[in-house]
C-alpha cells in the first residue's frame, strides 16, 4: 500500500536581510549605498518522510525547529523550496487557532465560513451545525463576535469544524495543550476513534506525554533537519536528553 503522505527531499529556504527597513525610501538609500545583504534562513533542510493510511506520527521540536513550516509544506499552504509533496487523501488541516476565522463575525457566520474553506456545502453544514457546537461547547456564545473569544474558545471550535466529519488526513498543530483538561481529553478520544477507523494523522505538540501516549511513530526535527524518525518512546527519550544535558 502506498503511504498517504510522501516527502522527498522537501526543502524551504527564506532570504533573509541582514536590516529592517521601515520604507521604501529606506530601502533604496541601504541598497544604493550597498549596506543591504541577503543571508539564507533554512527552515526544511532534504526532509524525506513516508506517513501511512492509519498512522498517528508526532512530531516534536523545539520553537523554530521547522514544525509548523512541515505541516504548512503538507498542507499546501506553504511551497517548498524544492522537493515535492504527494497527498493521497483529502486532507483537513487545522494549523493555526482561528486560521480563517473572520473576528468581527459570529461563532455561527464562522462555521459557516470555515466550513466551506473545507469544501463543505451549505446543506451539509446546517446538517452538522448543531453537532460542531455542542462538541464545542459554546451553545450559550455561538451568536456572540469571534474577537470576544478566548483562545480556548477559538481552539475548542476549530477542533470541532475541522474534524466534525472524518477526514482522509488530519494535521493538527498544538491543539492539545489549549484548553481545559476535559476538552483535551475529548480530543484525544476523537483522534483515537479516527486512528481506529484508519485516518491518517500528523500532531505536532510539546505536551510530549501526549505524543507518546497516542502517536504510532515520532519525528524529530532540530533546525529544520528531521533527526530521527521512530518508536514514541525511545525518540521522546533521546530528545529530552539531548535538551537537559
Amino acid at each position: 500500500m502506498e503511504p498517504m503522505i510522501q516527502l522527498e527531499n522537501v526543502s524551504v529556504h527564506y532570504e533573509v536581510a541582514n536590516l529592517k527597513i521601515s520604507s521604501i525610501k529606506e530601502y533604496v538609500i541601504n541598497v544604493i549605498q550597498r549596506k543591504m545583504f541577503y543571508h539564507q534562513f533554512h527552515a526544511l533542510n532534504n526532509i524525506n518522510l513516508e506517513v501511512n493510511q492509519g498512522e498517528v506520527l508526532g512530531i516534536i521540536g523545539h520553537n523554530g525547529a521547522g514544525k509548523s513550516t512541515l505541516l504548512k509544506v503538507i498542507a499546501r499552504v506553504l511551497r517548498p523550496t524544492k522537493g515535492r509533496v504527494i497527498l493521497r487523501g483529502h486532507i483537513s488541516p487545522l494549523l493555526e487557532l482561528g486560521a480563517g476565522f473572520d473576528p468581527e463575525l459570529t461563532g455561527r457566520e464562522n462555521v459557516f465560513l470555515n466550513s466551506a474553506i473545507l469544501g463543505f456545502s451549505k446543506k451539509d453544514i446546517k446538517s452538522r451545525f448543531d453537532r460542531i457546537v455542542e462538541f464545542a461547547e459554546l451553545q450559550e456564545f455561538i451568536d456572540t463576535p469571534v474577537r470576544n473569544y478566548s483562545t480556548g474558545m477559538i481552539s475548542r471550535l476549530g477542533f470541532s469544524i475541522a474534524t466534525d466529519v472524518q477526514p482522509e488526513i488530519l494535521i493538527i498543530d498544538e491543539v492539545l495543550s489549549v484548553g481545559d483538561s476535559n476538552f483535551q481529553q475529548r480530543c484525544a478520544d476523537r483522534i483515537n476513534h479516527f486512528r481506529k477507523n484508519n485516518t491518517t494523522i500528523l500532531l505536532v505538540s510539546h505536551d510530549l506525554s501526549a505524543i507518546q501516549k497516542i502517536c504510532d511513530r515520532v519525528g524529530w526535527l532540530e533546525q529544520g533537519n528531521l533527526k530521527a524518525v521512530g518508536n514514541p518512546e525511545n525518540i521522546i527519550a533521546k530528545y529530552t536528553t539531548t535538551h537537559h544535558e
